[in-house]
């Protein structure tokens, strides 16, 4: 291999890998807003409406609550004695928050082994694939942001058990996800984007 070549290959590889910009959009109570500061948010919910039948403002505020649009957000370290870090809460990454087990599975059943959960894109389709099953094991309706969340952050065999009815703070946060459904719903028919 001659080494022009090579190095050509080294800075591609180097190009790949530099810094992207995962900083949450400002103002995160107006739909309005996030999808005017980044469009390519808007394709990837419109697009995953079309595939799965999840509405744009389920997913948007299903993402407000899992990373705050934060592309690369991850959980908190823990720590041990309050000064050793002994590694993450969960392995949960990206737009989605999607769990490395259950980001496998999907990348096996849709065939995306390329698919990354920084991208909103994928984070979005991810959504639409795990909020289907739901509603296909559960019964829960795409638009049931309250009890699709349950099941997305307990699991469907933890909702199915129901272990969210024991953590209030939970139902607290789902109910006020169906509410902010509700809002970027009406903001988003304002500003014609719905």
């Amino acid at each position: 291999m001659s080494r022009l070549f090579r190095t050509m290959i080294l800075l591609a590889l180097l190009a790949s890998c530099g810094p992207r910009d995962f900083a949450a959009p400002r103002e995160l109570d107006d739909a309005c807003s996030i999808v005017r500061q980044h469009p390519d948010y808007l394709r990837a919910f419109k697009k995953t409406e079309r595939k799965w039948g999840v509405p744009v403002p389920v997913q948007m505020a299903i993402i407000y609550q899992e990373s705050k649009f934060v592309g690369n957000a991850r959980t908190p370290f823990q720590w041990k004695l309050g000064v050793i870090p002994v590694g993450r809460q969960s392995s949960a990454y990206g737009y989605s928050q999607a769990l490395d087990g259950t980001w496998e599975e999907y990348l096996e059943q849709e065939g995306g082994w390329r698919h990354k959960r920084d991208n909103i894109h994928h984070a979005t389709n991810f959504m639409g694939w795990y909020m289907t099953g739901t509603q296909r094991e559960l019964g829960i309706p795409l638009y049931d942001t309250r009890n699709q969340y349950l099941a997305y952050h307990d699991g469907r065999a933890g909702f199915r058990r129901g272990t969210w009815k024991s953590k209030g703070w939970l139902i607290d946060v789902s109910d006020k996800l169906a509410r902010r459904t509700l809002l970027y719903d009406s903001q988003l028919r304002a500003c014609g984007k719905r």
